[in-house]
């Protein structure tokens, strides 16, 4: 019985959740944008770029004096090859040319502009072996199952404390992706500083929630239907606000150049290391929180048991509104990094609830060390899959192991077994 429900709500999910191949990415033009550095991680300015597409050139830039180019538009996704031509450069050896492949891939997390940070060094490596193009994958997928994983868990002690499924909560995402781009490109913030105000302001945008919709509704009595029904409308009213007021367009985070670092096979922006190390410290602080403080040890019982926790004199309807707080700014961070990572729109957390789900179901209902277990699995299985299949369909991988996994234990990794009726 417990298989069949998560089975039909996964179902529920990918219908409702899953946009079409002609809709991931709607008013926007596909392309690249991009910096390039030397050997020493300087930028190399005055460098032609070229974009082609097999053995034709599809369009042309030049560096400035960060070593950067605008957007080259390309007619949609594929392997493309970006070709370098110093001849006219400054500060680098003239006259040397480059090459690089780069994919650009049509998916609900990936936007149509890709950032890609070019390298001398890198455009004449040697092809990548099997060995290499597994660990690069791994570790990306490490890194999308850390921002699965701080969003989702939010997710999950919502569920835990409110017992609904909140649809809304991608918006939060968005919202923290949003302010992070106001603060840092706009206003010109320190990426970091950027990041933490989000982070605050995503706390406020949480406890809003619960004070405007949630706790009203939770008073009047209403059937936990309705509000996940509520919970999907208040979504859509929040996104087209959002595209009403920041547009179609996918933008940076941020102009701030951190530099790529190779450790091994792996090269990744120096931002992606940092964004996983400040995964790992707020993974780490709420499971403190969650096991060691008395807020936290309230939250769990609650989950466990809502009338004991009560009748114990748990303060429920305050310890609701705490995780709301805490759910929307676990839901900004995520916003802040995922920007960083990749870019940021006004649809790009709703972009990422059905892998937010997915983690949380594949991990257990309700509990928050389970999310992360089952967030970090799809994100690995999500990347790894590319190596084998094309990268559209590289979210079968993570939705196939939750549905694996539910036919053998259904309620989850972490979950309880649970009598029903």
């Amino acid at each position: 019985m417990i298989a069949r429900k998560a089975l039909a709500l996964l179902a529920l999910l990918t219908v409702i959740l899953l946009p079409s191949p002609a809709s991931a990415a709607p008013g926007d033009e596909w392309g690249f944008r991009g910096l390039l550095r030397d050997g020493e991680r300087q930028p190399v300015s005055g460098a032609v770029v070229e974009i082609r597409d097999g053995g034709t050139t599809v369009g042309t830039d030049t560096t400035d004096e960060k070593g950067r180019w605008e957007i080259i538009p390309v007619d949609g996704p594929g392997t493309y090859t970006i070709a370098i031509d110093t001849t006219t450069a400054t500060g680098h050896f003239a006259g040397d040319s480059y090459q690089v492949e780069k994919e650009l891939v049509e998916s609900p997390t990936t936007l149509p502009v890709l950032n890609v940070v070019v390298s001398t060094t890198e455009s004449s490596a040697p092809v990548a072996s099997f060995g290499d193009r597994l660990a690069q994958r791994a570790v990306s997928g490490l890194n999308l199952g850390l921002l699965i994983a701080i969003a989702a868990i939010g997710l999950s002690l919502v569920f835990g404390t409110s017992r609904f499924t909140n649809f809304a909560h991608g918006e939060s995402v968005t919202f923290g992706g949003l302010m992070g781009f106001v603060l840092a490109h706009l206003a010109g913030l320190p990426l970091l500083a950027a990041a933490a105000i989000a982070t605050v302001l995503g706390a406020a945008f949480g406890w809003s929630q619960d004070v405007v919709f949630w706790r009203p509704l939770r008073r009047r009595g209403v059937s936990l239907i309705t509000l996940m029904i509520a919970s999907i409308g208040i979504s859509m009213a929040i996104r087209s606000l959002m595209q009403f007021l920041f547009g179609n367009a996918a933008r940076g985070m941020t102009t701030e150049t951190w530099g790529t670092i190779t450790l091994g096979p792996v090269v990744l922006p120096a931002t992606s290391y940092a964004g996983m190390a400040i995964s790992v410290v707020v993974l780490v602080a709420v499971g403190l929180w969650l096991t060691r403080s008395r807020i936290g040890k309230a939250t769990r019982a609650i989950s466990n048991n809502t009338a004991l926790a009560a009748t114990s004199g748990v303060d429920v309807d305050r310890i609701t509104r705490i995780v709301w707080t805490l759910a929307g700014a676990l839901a900004a961070l995520s916003g802040v990094l995922l920007g960083v990572f990749n870019q940021v729109s006004f649809d790009m957390g709703f972009n990422l609830l059905l892998l937010m789900f997915a983690g949380v179901i594949l991990g257990g209902l309700g509990t928050a060390f389970g999310t992360l277990a089952g967030s970090i699995v799809v994100g690995v299985c999500t990347e790894v899959l590319v190596l084998w299949v094309p990268a559209d369909m590289k979210y079968v991988g993570g939705l196939a192991v939750l549905v694996i996994v539910l036919l053998v234990r259904p309620q989850g990794i972490f979950g309880r077994r649970e009598r029903i009726g």
